[in-house]
């Protein structure tokens, strides 16, 4: 009987695997493939060394928020729930007026947050993202690489 050897299933330790930052143009994009795609590399999925339990994601910015795609009826139908803390104040807006207001980042920051961990690792990586509704952003310094999500 040969000797045999045991290769043992790698784990990445948190901080060893160093994030990236890419920019993702969200203008004609289908907003869940989208949001799926950007979860996914958040989590550290594409890598090889994916760990659950450690953050091995990259940095995502997203640019031209307000010209995401929905499709079918979403637009006018889905509805974003909030509530201001006081009794009787459930405030509802549909996608369509949030994508026409100022804050039509928070419909692509609603669709990656809720494919995300619900736990403290979930937090973390949701910090990762960074959504702006127009064209510009401020990380420059990070020198984002531009990748397609299609």
């Amino acid at each position: 009987m040969g000797l045999q050897t045991h290769r043992a299933t790698r784990s990445a330790r948190p901080g060893e695997v160093g994030g990236h930052w890419y920019v993702v143009d969200a203008e004609g994009q289908v907003l869940g493939r989208m949001a799926t795609a950007i979860a996914n590399r958040l989590r550290g999925k594409h890598r090889a060394l994916f760990t659950p339990h450690a953050d091995t994601g990259d940095y995502i910015v997203v640019v031209n928020a307000e010209k995401v795609k929905l499709t079918g009826r979403k637009r006018e139908q889905k509805t974003y729930w909030r509530h201001t803390g006081y009794t009787g104040h459930l405030k509802s807006v549909t996608a369509d007026k949030l994508l026409a207001s100022p804050h039509a980042d928070r419909v692509v920051r609603h669709a990656v947050r809720g494919m995300l961990p619900k736990n403290a690792l979930g937090r973390k990586l949701y910090r990762k993202l960074k959504v702006y509704s127009g064209p510009s952003h401020p990380h420059a310094a990070q020198k984002p690489e531009e990748i397609s999500l299609a």
